[in-house]
């Protein structure tokens, strides 16, 4: 090896070297950070729950915030404070925060702790920190509302903090928690008329948003995925595979309202991806048929989740945050009705009503 050579491989190992040093460095600051933050937020939580008196409260956090914001930068001001006190509120076990805080950020933590239920932080906190997702990543799922996209949403609470806990302690993630009812596809820009095929275009056209929306751990194997049933040819319109389900994902693209028909082709893809595709290692595949509408009856008659297919719905056109949380509040209603009367029970009973 000649000396320049051998110089070149000096200097590229001692980048490595200070590289992961700085990173080291970067992740125990924002542990440090994140602790002290907490601490701060339960120290304040702790004097004003002592002295019972809620005018108290707020003249406090403000002289705090004054003081405290001279010494150490705004930083510390009063408006922060409050974000340090809520932060303590909501995640009240200090075990939580520290089982996670090597993979979020304090940024990260001020995008959750507004959200309105316990179900909701926890089902963001674990996504961010099983898919890695960057604080614009985690901002972007809150807005598009993801949390009420997935079925986990419109699941008992009981059932749903279950699937939570192994994804946490276990790190198995469950089918429900990957899969949406809806899917936001506004980033297409289709055309008010389009044919299926447009759709699967458009589709591979911008594969790497379309990936982001279905959620990491979906790599693409193939479109229009050839089998041969009886030496008749059949086309499948999307092959995907999930690293972490272990499974092939076989997508159709369907325009309009779901039909019961469906079920029974995508049986039979699966059905040949088990028997053709599938590894001895993996798990059976997995149908997702994306339609423009649902039909809820039919597919609740149909139980689809015994044959392992999922429908969900596509959104192609951009929605104002009130109209899509309009979607879908009438859509989880549904979904609720549909598991109450399948458990025997009164949908208004399940309310509280």
């Amino acid at each position: 090896m000649s000396d320049l050579s051998k110089n070149n491989l000096l200097v590229s190992d001692l980048k490595k070297i200070i590289e992961s040093g700085k990173n080291q460095i970067a992740q125990t600051v924002n542990v440090t950070l994140i602790a002290t933050y907490w601490h701060i937020g339960k120290r304040i939580n702790n004097e004003i729950l002592q002295n019972k008196r809620a005018e108290y409260g707020k003249q406090i956090v403000s002289t705090l915030g004054r003081e405290l914001t001279e010494t150490y930068g705004k930083g510390f001001s009063a408006k922060y404070l409050r974000k340090m006190m809520r932060f303590n509120e909501v995640f009240i076990d200090f075990t939580i925060v520290a089982s996670v805080m090597r993979q979020l950020s304090w940024t990260h933590f001020t995008k959750i702790i507004h959200l309105k239920t316990t179900l909701e932080r926890e089902f963001y906190v674990q996504m961010c920190r099983i898919e890695h997702w960057s604080v614009r990543t985690l901002q972007k799922k809150i807005d598009s509302m993801l949390f009420e996209r997935t079925a986990i949403s419109k699941k008992p609470e009981e059932l749903a903090k279950l699937e939570l806990k192994q994804l946490k302690e276990e790190n198995i993630l469950s089918p429900d928690l990957v899969f949406r009812d809806h899917y936001v596809l506004d980033f297409l820009n289709l055309k008010d008329t389009y044919s299926e095929n447009d759709l699967e275009t458009a589709i591979l056209r911008e594969i790497e948003k379309f990936l982001l929306e279905l959620g990491t751990g979906f790599t693409f194997v193939n479109r229009q995925k050839r089998m041969t049933i009886d030496n008749e040819d059949f086309y499948l319109d999307l092959l995907f595979y999930h690293r972490k389900l272990k499974r092939l994902i076989a997508i159709e693209l369907k325009l309009g309202k779901f039909k019961a028909s469906y079920k029974g082709q995508m049986e039979l893809y699966l059905r040949w991806l088990e028997k053709h595709e599938t590894e001895t290692d993996e798990e059976k595949p997995i149908g997702l048929i994306l339609c423009a509408e649902g039909n809820h009856e039919q597919i609740e008659l149909l139980q689809l989740d015994n044959a392992n297919i999922k429908v969900a719905e596509y959104i192609t056109k951009y929605l104002p945050k009130k109209l899509l949380a309009k979607k879908l509040h009438q859509f989880t209603k549904i979904a609720k009705m549909q598991m109450a009367n399948k458990a025997g029970i009164n949908y208004k009973e399940l309310k509280g009503e």
